[in-house]
């Protein structure tokens, strides 16, 4: 049933993807449909397409390469797409490896949206895997995976809450432990938040985190995003899609929450996704006018 491309029907909750930044789910869940499919994907991925075919607000959208119009020239179901397949396999790869050699049993994913890491990745047996979002979003993820009678490779657990609710008394009540190592995902998550809501999940992250615990996120580094306004990237998804991202971004100048962590005692490390372009050798390179210039993928660990 994973394979086939027929639109999924009946899925409770649509309404918490069909607008603001719910919608941009979507938008990463066609990307990795598209990447699953291509000839030299990074990422796989068989779930993403029928989440896009479940919602009213993604209908018409491309789910496979030979669907995207000009192909990868297109800017957003091209070039933005490959970037969202990129970093699929950079956190996939990191998560795993947190698990696997790092010795984290518990997995915690901030505004997991449509992520599917609990039912494709090859988790440890004991491991357990938080996934935080609101109720409405995690009840028409379920109801879609529900129908391809998808069954998760890990202990998973829902916490529906709003982050800007109490998500911490939210996850210990589902079962956190704050003695055991865990590892923090906060995949396309940060930009959206006010400075001070980032830096209190930063901190909080700190104070619930163990030694042995790892942290990954995304931050941008402008000051001004609006630099970009009519950037390729920009446009090709307002006048695609009709999601119109820097109307969604919080506009303040972002905090230093690598450094906020570097002073209470972790290790990081930044890194340009033009970074893993090149390692991987696939995926978007610098251009001329740029959205992607000042993103920026933070590695953390508490040793």
């Amino acid at each position: 049933m994973v394979g086939t491309t027929q639109r999924d029907t009946g899925a409770e909750g649509a309404e918490g993807v069909a607008g603001g930044v719910g919608v941009t789910a979507l938008l990463v869940a066609a990307a990795r449909a598209i990447e699953t499919y291509r000839h030299d994907t990074l990422a796989q991925d068989v779930f993403a397409e029928h989440f896009v075919l479940a919602a009213p607000a993604s209908a018409g959208w491309p789910t496979r390469p030979h669907q995207v119009p000009e192909g990868d020239a297109n800017p957003l179901w091209g070039r933005f797409a490959r970037y969202f397949g990129l970093r699929t396999r950079v956190l996939d790869d990191f998560l795993l490896r947190s698990v696997h050699t790092g010795g984290a049993r518990q997995v915690v994913l901030f505004g997991s949206g449509l992520d599917a890491r609990a039912f494709r990745l090859d988790w440890p047996f004991d491991c357990v895997v938080f996934e935080i979002d609101r109720a409405e979003v995690l009840s028409f993820k379920e109801g879609v995976l529900d129908g391809l009678s998808a069954t998760p490779k890990a202990a998973r657990v829902p916490v529906p809450v709003d982050l800007r609710a109490d998500w911490v008394a939210a996850l210990a009540d589902a079962g956190f432990d704050t003695t055991a190592p865990s590892v923090w995902l906060a995949e396309g998550l940060l930009f959206y938040l006010p400075a001070v809501a980032e830096k209190a999940l930063i901190d909080t992250v700190d104070r619930l985190s163990t030694q042995g615990s790892a942290l990954a996120y995304e931050a941008k580094l402008e000051s001004d995003l609006t630099v970009y306004r009519d950037s390729p990237l920009y446009t090709a998804t307002a006048q695609q899609i009709g999601i119109d991202l820097l109307n969604l971004f919080a506009k303040e100048p972002r905090p230093d929450s690598a450094g906020d962590l570097a002073g209470k005692g972790w290790a990081t490390s930044i890194r340009t996704p033009f970074d893993f372009t090149r390692q991987h050798g696939r995926g978007p390179l610098p251009e001329e006018n740029d959205a992607l210039a000042g993103n920026r993928w933070v590695f953390a660990s508490k040793p």
